[in-house]
């Protein structure tokens, strides 16, 4: 019988499998922080974000980050509601631009009434 100090006895060692383990979670943990800080709705991030999910359909929501604050806002599925009063008219250019009218005349809401400023 051989006494073999030197030679490789690691592939017998069951410890070296737990550390391949460990090794694939490090990994696998690293993906998801980097996942985490990409991602627009980062609690840790600092800048201003606007999601919109099913844009143009009747089920559309809008995800506002503005610092730590988030709302949501969900679409009813009608046009032109609200509360307001008409300020102005806006005009597509060929060129893609828009060009902004304000009125000259009294302030009319939304109903036709005469509004105040």
């Amino acid at each position: 019988m051989k006494l073999d100090i030197l030679g490789d006895s690691d592939e017998d060692d069951p410890i070296l499998s737990v550390v391949n383990i460990i090794d694939v979670f490090l990994v696998v943990i690293a993906v998801l922080l980097m996942a985490v800080v990409e991602n627009p709705l980062n609690p840790f991030a600092t800048q201003d974000v606007l999601v919109i999910k099913n844009a143009g359909k009747p089920n559309m929501e809008m995800l506002v980050k503005q610092g730590n604050e988030l709302k949501q806002y969900q679409s009813s599925g009608q046009i032109g509601e609200g509360q307001g009063m008409k300020a102005g008219v806006a005009y597509r250019m060929k060129d893609g631009s828009m060009v902004y009218v304000p009125e000259t005349a009294p302030p009319v809401d939304v109903a036709g009434r005469p509004g105040s400023r």
